[in-house]
């Protein structure tokens, strides 16, 4: 089996800022060190929970080294280093393995619709110039480009493209996945509704911004898949399942910060576009995550200095 370093819950922190819209790195580093002590399994900086489109190239440079600093080794890190060119990914994909990451992530983002050479000649070119392996993250939603399992195929032929990242929100196309590329390639699951259908399905992981808030309950649905406790499963998943699909409709990054404000912890500030849920909206967050409160991590129970 090709270079697979990730398993589990994978998760996604936010990118806070100040109310003058500067990243907040000493709240960033802050809000991995709850991750990673809470049992993420892994720490995936600069995906769409993290802003990334919205980002200064100095400033992904400082959220990707104060991660990989902040997580020390203690689990593996992945980098989002998507952009519009070739040149520009290529450019954070090599910052990335210099400053220490595990691995990189990357989603096919373009102005214009990328046929599926082009697909592939942008992921060979990254992959070329760096030697630490690659997810490929399919989600059209954000990416306007939906990626085949018969492009997936050609882009898992580039040596180091050793992971799939699957967003459709389509649990067949997970199945597909599954029996058109064998049991050697890894998938990971990037819809949250449907992480006990995909790990059913065969999923390595779940890529998911839901440790923020809710930590423990992710954790044990993975454990529960592990211990082929199906009927534990199905509670757990259900238990988190209006949660899951508030965070996603609402959208990531706005979702994740009213909840930590909800549950005493701080999240900063959007940067504009981005505005704050409306108090409807928080109302409603407040309802479904109120029960879910213990399984939350104090503020207080958080390592010293991070």
């Amino acid at each position: 089996m090709k270079h697979i370093p990730f398993h589990g819950v994978i998760a996604y922190p936010v990118t806070p800022f100040t109310g003058k819209e500067k990243v907040d790195i000493a709240l960033f580093k802050t809000m991995v060190e709850r991750l990673v002590i809470t049992g993420a399994h892994g720490i995936a900086p600069l995906g769409s929970t993290g802003v990334l489109p919205y980002l200064s190239d100095e400033e992904k440079e400082a959220v990707t080294e104060a991660c990989i600093q902040q997580v020390g080794g203690r689990v593996p890190t992945l980098v989002g280093v998507s952009n519009l060119t070739t040149e520009k990914t290529i450019y954070h994909a090599r910052f990335a393995e210099r400053a220490g990451a595990t691995a990189v992530m990357i989603i096919p983002m373009s102005y214009w619709k990328l046929t599926d050479d082009e697909i592939v000649a942008h992921y060979d070119a990254v992959a070329a110039s760096i030697s630490i392996p690659i997810m490929a993250y399919n989600n059209p939603a954000t990416s306007g480009v939906d990626m085949s399992p018969a492009l997936l195929k050609r882009l898992l032929k580039i040596p180091n493209v050793t992971m799939i990242k699957e967003s459709t929100g389509d649990v067949q196309r997970m199945h597909t996945l599954r029996k058109e590329l064998g049991e050697e390639v890894a998938f990971y699951n990037g819809a949250n509704p449907l992480a006990l259908a995909a790990f059913a399905a065969g999923a390595n992981g779940w890529c998911t911004a839901a440790p923020n808030l809710i930590p423990a309950l992710n954790i044990a649905l993975y454990d529960a898949v592990r211990e082929n406790d199906l009927e534990k499963a199905q509670q757990l998943f259900y238990e988190q399942f209006d949660l899951l699909k508030f965070i996603v409709a609402k959208g990531l990054p706005r979702a994740v910060k009213a909840g930590l404000t909800l549950l005493g912890e701080e999240g900063g500030h959007l940067r504009n576009p981005l505005k704050p849920l409306t108090d409807k909206e928080v109302i409603e967050l407040e309802t479904i995550l109120s029960p879910l409160r213990e399984r939350s991590i104090p503020a207080q129970q958080l390592i010293s200095g991070c």
